[in-house]
This record gives structure tokens, C-alpha cells and sequence, in this order.
């Protein structure tokens, strides 16, 4: 199942979701950061890298079924990531 999930074939749509969904994220963070002076949220940036991944991942041809697959995981790893930091130095994500 795990092989079916992660190595199946891309989806065209949900990547152009994940994708502008990323986009959306990286430029409120910027607005805030850049216009209002607000501090940097770490944790959008996770989101934003992870979601990009994964709409990269969606976006690649059909044939191209390990690259995409790689890309999930590496999606995963990066949120995992962010579970990981937030309970063992939560501080950081907020900094």
C-alpha cells in the first residue's frame, strides 16, 4: 500500500494545488516580514517547503514515477522534520 501511495502516479490538479498553495504561503510571509516588520515564523517556511515538494512532485510526468516518489518522501522528511523541532525546541519555530 505504501508503494501503491508514495510511487503512484502524479496528479496533475492536486499538484497545482500544493503549488499555489506554497506560493500563497511564501508571500504572505513575506508581506508580513517585509511590509508589517513582523518576525520570521519558521514553521510557515516547513509548510511552504513541504508543500512545494509535494506540488513538484504531483507535476512531474507520468513516467517519471521515482523521482516523484522521492520528492513525497522528502515532502514528509521536512514535515516530520518540523513535528520533531516543535516538541524538542519549540522556541526555534517562534523565534
Amino acid at each position: 500500500m505504501i508503494d501503491e501511495t508514495v510511487f503512484g502516479e502524479p496528479s496533475r490538479g492536486l499538484g497545482l494545488v500544493f503549488l499555489c498553495g506554497a506560493l500563497l504561503i511564501a508571500g504572505q510571509q513575506a508581506y508580513y516580514v517585509i511590509v508589517k516588520g513582523a518576525t520570521l515564523y519558521y514553521a510557515v517556511l516547513f509548510i511552504g517547503a513541504g508543500m512545494a515538494l509535494s506540488g513538484i512532485a504531483e507535476s512531474l510526468p507520468k513516467s517519471r514515477r521515482r523521482a516523484a516518489g522521492a520528492l513525497r518522501l522528502t515532502a514528509i522528511t521536512v514535515l516530520v522534520s518540523l513535528l520533531v523541532i516543535g516538541f524538542v525546541t519549540p522556541e526555534f519555530l517562534s523565534a
